[in-house]
């Protein structure tokens, strides 16, 4: 494990030096760090992270977006999830996989009361509706493993959350 310092990223380059393989699931929310700090962390500290790493050797960069990532969207959530695919497809790794997850299940230390009624609510949306709304957040990180063990499916893949779910299950 390397702790690194997002505000000085490049003299933390070494750290991303000799992977093969680059996940990435960097994010805060406008809440915690202001629609400033928001974009800087889930959009820059990320495309700052991926050009390092491609740098450093990386092959394939597996990014966490969101459901409705949409660079051109009029809700900044969703523009900065999209812009960050574009910079990192941009990159030029030989390989790009993308996960779009709709709404993460997940128990939180830090308490954040809307998204722990929404968290309830689609917890019982996803046992009639089990890959529409949600998605376990153990089901993210084994897709992400299990997309690099498959071949991809071109240079860029971007997997939606139904997709996520059958990924999941491998």
């Amino acid at each position: 494990e390397v702790v690194v310092d997002f505000e000085r990223l490049d003299e933390h380059a070494a750290a991303f030096q000799g992977y093969d393989v680059g996940f990435c699931c960097l994010g805060t929310t406008r809440a915690k760090a202001g629609a400033a700090g928001f974009i800087r962390v889930d959009r820059d500290y990320v495309a700052q992270a991926a050009e390092l790493a491609r740098a450093g050797g990386c092959k394939h960069f597996v990014l966490q977006s969101s459901q409705g990532a949409n660079e051109h969207s009029s809700f900044l959530y969703l523009r900065v999830k999209g812009e960050v695919e574009k910079l990192v497809q941009d990159v030029g790794f030989d390989r790009c996989t993308i996960l779009r997850p709709a709404v993460l299940l997940c128990a939180r230390q830090e308490s954040r009361p809307a998204e722990w009624v929404a968290r309830q609510f689609f917890g019982l949306v996803a046992r009639v509706f089990p890959t529409a709304y949600s998605v376990p957040v153990k089901t993210v990180a084994r897709a992400m493993v299990a997309c690099v063990l498959k071949p991809g499916k071109g240079k860029v893949e971007v997997l939606e959350n139904k997709a996520i779910h059958e990924l999941g299950k491998e």
